[in-house]
């Protein structure tokens, strides 16, 4: 067995940085109890169903509330920014670079009007697609990040967007994107442990409506 410069097995070398690895889910939204429950704020509801899942809760940090699990080992960041909407990009820049996590290792969550209700996707790169969010983010980092686009429907009328975004779920809305919500919690934990092309291969057929 090939041994380090320490003296230490490759195998449990290897063990060891796994223990550091660390990745960064932020879920968009805006800050603020008028903004809790509305389509916009989708990617904070996939956080907060994986936080109570996980037994964590969340703290007021730096540009965002912060809350820190383990999976296997792997150390997850958990990032729902307070910078609003349209600057979630500095949230993202400043908690990839404190943790020191490669950006191969963001995962975000967000809201999408041009899938259906309860639909998702998810991708390894791509454009931002209109998103006010996902574009600021990639002013500040690029374009390639992986993103979870969860369905909210484009049931509004001409020039109505902002505010059907901006709109509230119903409690029957909230019951049929339940199942799309636990899901989402599968996905980021399939993200850590299995990487997006895998999480992609078994989770996307899943996602069509």
């Amino acid at each position: 067995m090939r041994k380090t410069p320490e003296g230490i097995s490759g195998s449990c070398h290897d063990e060891k940085n796994r223990t550091l690895d660390k990745y960064l889910i932020c879920g968009l939204g805006n800050p603020g109890q008028e903004y809790e429950g509305t389509r916009h704020n989708t990617g904070f509801m996939v956080l907060d169903a994986f936080a109570k899942a996980s037994n964590i809760v969340f703290e007021d940090r730096r540009y965002g509330f912060i809350a820190e699990t383990a999976v296997k080992g792997r150390k997850v960041i958990l990032l729902k920014p307070t910078t609003f909407m349209n600057l979630s990009g500095n949230a993202v820049r400043y908690w990839l670079n404190k943790e020191h996590i490669d950006q191969r290792r963001l995962l975000v969550v967000s809201d999408d009007v041009a899938l259906p209700a309860g639909a998702f996707r998810l991708k390894g790169s791509g454009s931002d697609g209109g998103h006010n969010g996902l574009g600021h983010i990639q002013q500040l980092i690029g374009s390639d990040y992986a993103r979870l686009r969860m369905g909210i429907g484009n049931d509004y009328p001409r020039g109505g967007q902002i505010d059907w975004v901006l709109g509230h779920y119903t409690d029957e809305d909230l019951e049929a994107l339940r199942p799309a919500v636990d899901t989402a919690v599968e996905i980021i934990r399939s993200f850590v442990l299995a990487g997006i092309d895998i999480t992609m291969n078994q989770f996307n057929k899943l996602g069509k409506k």
